[in-house]
């Protein structure tokens, strides 16, 4: 769908030769970038912008076969979602959805179709760490929590120190003290080597 588009990883993972199987885009999710693409909102322009981008990058690739489909399905019958559609497209096909969005993702498995989420994919994929481990991680601001300071790994990761407040700013040694990982995506609690972990933990943090 255009969701996945404009997240734009899908072609990363076509450069993996992971994906084996011909990818099928329904015109009327072409057209949907098209439409956000020409949007007066400069930050909607630039995603519909970059998941037209991103669909061409894929046309061009030669690891994977791209094609247009223009498929009206349920024109004869009441008006349908774009999500629906996109389900009925799948039936037809006995394909698979690739999507970041929740509500599609639910959807689809309510008519038991099988769904490639990229955020789970790249989730499945970062590395594994676990308490005692060490890291090094630049500390970029307070945490929500008094004392907490917070950075963040290449891939994205949060990463809470506790009792690091005043060491916000360096790059440092941690060790990983637990995890938490969540559909909505991971987030990683350590303190400094030596010192002791609240008896909070990571609870104590709230994100956004």
């Amino acid at each position: 769908d255009s969701t996945a588009l404009i997240d734009g990883r899908i072609v990363d993972l076509v450069e993996t030769n992971a994906v084996d199987a011909l990818l099928i885009i329904p015109s009327f999710v072409v057209s949907d970038l098209q439409e956000i693409a020409d949007s007066g909102d400069k930050v909607r322009r630039n995603r519909g912008r970059r998941g037209l981008d991103i669909l061409n990058k894929l046309q061009q690739n030669a690891r994977t076969e791209v094609k247009i489909h223009d498929i009206r399905l349920g024109e004869d019958r009441s008006p349908t979602s774009k999500d629906q559609r996109i389900v009925e497209i799948a039936k037809v096909y006995s394909g698979r959805i690739v999507t970041n969005d929740i509500n599609l993702s639910k959807l689809s498995h309510i008519h038991s179709l099988d769904v490639v989420n990229l955020n789970d994919v790249a989730n499945a994929l970062k590395p594994r760490f676990l308490p005692g481990e060490h890291l090094r991680i630049r500390l970029i601001k307070e945490g929500e929590a008094s004392g907490q300071g917070v950075g963040y790994l290449d891939d994205g990761t949060m990463v809470v120190c506790e009792q690091a407040q005043d060491r916000v700013g360096e790059e440092l040694d941690v060790e990983v003290t637990s995890v938490l990982q969540n559909s909505a995506g991971r987030m990683i609690f350590a303190k400094i080597p030596g010192s002791s972990p609240t008896t909070s933990g990571g609870t104590r943090y709230r994100s956004g």
